[in-house]
């Protein structure tokens, strides 16, 4: 146990914050690209600008961070008509974040829009099976070991860290070196209906606690109602054993 909560805090920024700070250092090359005339005006070239993006974004993200960036091609049956400008754009929705799309629109000349297949990797230390795990099996310290891994690869977070996974048995089998994601855990029941529970009020720069009684499962992650000792029933969220947290 003890070599795993060392490994843990070698782990930050945590995989989320690398998405957000990739997310924005993308987002602002593409905007100062969107402002730049091209020297040639091709959807080629673009490919070629955007595909440097990657070396741009990777040096701002966090020691031990790799980022590669994959740009794919335009279905070969699209047939442009020439445009003097064009520029890149994110469409709405869209996270730079495993597989996703960048726009490539005409500015200037025909009026065309068209979106460019990306891959977004990045590679980080994360945990992973260190041997075969079959479907149930309850996750311990001498299960997992850190690995360099795609954390990018799928929507699913990875476990940030190693705590948030022992003790919990799994969704879904694992082979060696899959990494470990929290899709791959199932939820944890931390009561029963019925049970007297904790309520935890959390403002801003404040938190007040009462009791109530959980009129369902409180299972990790989805909410649950509670009826206060005054006989108010709110809505929060289970978040550890026999303890609710309500926002206010």
């Amino acid at each position: 146990m003890h070599a795993v909560n060392k490994s843990v805090r070698s782990l930050r920024p945590t995989p989320l914050r690398v998405r957000a700070r990739l997310h924005c250092a993308l987002l602002a090359l593409l905007g100062a690209l969107s402002v730049a005339r091209a020297e040639t005006a091709s959807v080629e070239a673009w490919q070629s600008q955007i595909q440097q993006l990657a070396q741009q974004a990777g040096a701002g993200m966090p020691a031990g961070t790799r980022v590669e960036v994959e740009v794919g091609a335009l279905d070969p049956r699209l047939k442009l008509a020439p445009c003097a400008r064009i520029t890149p754009y994110l469409p709405t929705g869209t996270r730079l974040w495993g597989r996703a799309q960048v726009g490539l629109r005409c500015a200037e000349g025909a009026r065309w829009s068209v979106y460019l297949p990306v891959t977004v990797k990045v590679f980080a230390k994360a945990w992973t099976a260190n041997q075969p795990l079959a479907l149930g099996t309850v996750v311990s310290a001498a299960h997992l070991q850190l690995d360099e891994v795609d954390i990018a690869a799928e929507p699913s977070p990875v476990i940030q860290q190693a705590q948030a996974a022992l003790g919990r048995p799994l969704a879904r089998a694992l082979k060696p070196g899959q990494v470990l994601r929290e899709a791959d855990l199932k939820a944890r029941q931390w009561f029963a209906a019925g049970d007297t529970v904790r309520i935890v009020s959390v403002g801003t720069g404040f938190a007040i606690s009462a009791d109530g009684q959980a009129l369902s499962n409180g299972i990790e992650g989805q909410p649950v109602k509670v009826r206060t000792e005054g006989g108010r029933v709110v809505i929060g969220r289970a978040t550890g054993t026999r303890q609710v947290e309500v926002a206010l």
